[in-house]
């Protein structure tokens, strides 16, 4: 096999960004929707507040794109990158769940998710430009804070909203597990500046998604 350059690195981000802010991802396990569970029974209110909220998932599926696209560039461990591509094939579920999930409710995913994506690329290259343990410790921060958003979009989704809320259940299993996993390659812990930093950016950005 011929070793990647960093022309082709460069590519396959660019790739992967054309893919994500397009929304022509494609899921490789079938959307989570409960054996035997019936069409949406929501009414307006329901309604608005489900697409609020996964258009805010989605928004966190593009980063996540983002994030594990400029980690997997900037490693140089190929057992870390083989880790962070398997991530990120994950995180592809979730990005086309949110987006199905937001057609099906007739919602509009964020206009800002150029934004949004530029952002947490620059963010991705800069963890990973400081090392494998700490792009790795920033990996278990962020899935652990949005464990966190999860279970708090979990209390919130309306019970009648089977379809959101199996999406959102899943994705947290998942999280957990890339949580987990980077713990386990030698993460960092991140200082507790960075971490608070984290989740302020974390609140701006779901505060502004959940409208625009």
């Amino acid at each position: 096999m011929l070793p990647v350059t960093a022309l082709d690195s460069l590519l396959i981000a660019a790739d992967s960004a054309l893919r994500t802010l397009s929304g022509a991802s494609q899921a490789s396990r079938p959307f989570p929707l409960p054996v035997g569970a019936a069409g949406d029974t929501l009414d307006a209110a329901q309604r608005r507040l489900s697409s609020a909220l996964m258009r805010v998932n989605h928004v966190g599926e593009v980063c996540a794109q983002a994030l594990y696209s400029a980690q997997a560039m900037s490693t140089r461990r190929p057992d870390l990158k083989r880790q962070f591509d398997a991530a990120a094939r994950e995180e592809t579920d979730h990005l086309a769940w949110t987006q199905q999930r937001l057609r099906e409710l007739n919602a509009h995913p964020s206009f800002l998710n150029p934004l949004w994506y530029a952002g947490a690329f620059g963010i991705g290259l800069l963890a990973g430009r400081a090392g494998d343990a700490v792009s790795l410790g920033f990996v278990v921060e962020t899935e652990r804070q949005v464990e966190m958003h999860l279970d708090g979009h979990l209390e919130r989704l309306p019970s009648a909203d089977l379809a959101s809320r199996a999406v959102v259940a899943q994705m947290k299993d998942d999280e957990a597990r890339h949580g987990a996993a980077a713990r386990d390659a030698g993460a960092a812990r991140l200082p507790a500046p960075v971490r608070w930093a984290m989740q302020l950016a974390g609140r701006i950005m779901t505060r502004t998604a959940h409208y625009i």
